[in-house]
């Protein structure tokens, strides 16, 4: 069922040309994370065969399946794409949609119900095979949908953003479902998504694609735990903060708008800081510069203390993240903490150096 996928993708779009090499090896499920318009999935359409390459080529194992010159139908490419939109057969039960594609491959309509069957008690639905797609939840469906494309047994399944349009608790339940089916199959997949935990849940590498092009790479916790542009540290749950080290020796300080770290021995230039909205405290609130300054609490060996004005306040699960500028960063507080702050205000932050990664 599995198969090596090598696809170097380009693809002029108005507006943006999608330049990306991607590789998923059998078995593994490789995740591409970007922003909206970033071309995530012209690259799934690329690969399925319903967008033409402008350059670059797609195999899948030894065959090519697409370049400038040749371009295999989408059909007998031995690739599945499940989408945000389940696409059921609205007529037929959800047995017979799963036993769809084994009986266009000339499976006997009795093997495929039972093929069917045993894959919707695989993702859970057992017993559900004889309702139609009006009968069953968004999740039921997506689940379906899903048995669907594993008993066909692709060589490669795609999956753009399949829990988007899902409430959290039917996303988690089939994140975590869609994890070990893909797992358990042995499948080569790609997933696009806009969400860390898809990735964190299901893939083994991450892939993070900016303006059409790959700006990090990697095992997926390497790449969450050490982002590498503004975007990747947001999807991350962490601030990067890019700063200069200045001075030398003992008296070489990182700076970054009015926060400044100690880092003797540094070698000069530009550096980020990585460090978690959470690690960073609220020390006081000011309500003007004159008093701010005063009352600034001083920075120590082990922890920093400096002052920002607050952009916004955004709320959380488990409280409020107060944005603030120079530098860019957000702070997690709790929801009573908030109600002395808004836009414009000082406030006074500290944050342990122990907590600080560079990159």
């Amino acid at each position: 069922m599995s198969a090596r996928l090598t696809a170097r993708v380009r693809v002029q779009r108005p507006g943006l040309t999608v330049t990306v090499d991607l590789v998923a090896e059998p078995g593994e499920v490789v995740a591409v994370i970007g922003p909206s318009g970033a071309g995530k999935t012209t690259v799934l359409e690329a690969i399925a065969g319903l967008v033409p390459l402008d350059a670059g080529s797609i195999r899948v194992d030894d065959d090519e399946v697409a370049s400038p010159r040749r371009r295999v139908a989408p059909q007998h490419r031995g690739i599945v794409m499940l989408r945000q939109d389940p696409g059921l057969f609205p007529h037929l039960s959800a047995r017979e949609n799963v036993a769809f594609g084994l009986r266009s491959r000339k499976e006997p309509a009795r093997r495929a119900r039972l093929i069917a069957d045993e894959w919707l008690e695989r993702v859970g639905l057992a017993g559900v095979g004889g309702r139609h797609p009006r009968e069953l939840s968004g999740g039921q469906q997506q689940r379906v949908a899903l048995a669907r494309a594993l008993a066909a047994r692709p060589r490669v399944i795609l999956l753009d953003e399949p829990f988007t349009a899902l409430d959290p608790a039917t996303a988690a339940s089939l994140r975590a479902m869609l994890g070990e089916q893909l797992r358990a199959a042995g499948a080569t997949a790609v997933i696009v998504s806009h969400d860390a935990l898809d990735a964190a849940a299901v893939a083994d590498r991450l892939v993070v694609l900016e303006a059409g092009l790959v700006t990090q790479s990697g095992a997926v916790r390497e790449v969450l735990r050490t982002p590498a542009t503004a975007f990747g540290a947001a999807i991350a749950g962490v601030n990067r903060v890019v700063g200069n080290v200045v001075g030398q020796g003992d008296d070489t300080v990182w700076q970054a708008g009015t926060l400044a770290v100690p880092r003797p021995g540094a070698d000069g230039g530009a550096a980020a800081a990585l460090f978690r909205p959470s690690d960073v405290r609220l020390e006081g609130v000011a309500a003007g510069d004159g008093l701010a300054r005063s009352g600034a609490a001083p920075s120590d060996a082990d922890r920093v203390v400096w002052w920002a004005r607050v952009v916004r306040l955004e709320p959380t699960v488990g409280g409020v993240r107060v944005i603030v500028s120079d530098p860019p960063a957000a702070v997690d507080i709790p929801v009573d903490l908030a109600a002395d702050l808004g836009a414009g205000g000082l406030v006074q932050l500290s944050l342990p150096t122990a907590a600080i990664t560079w990159d």
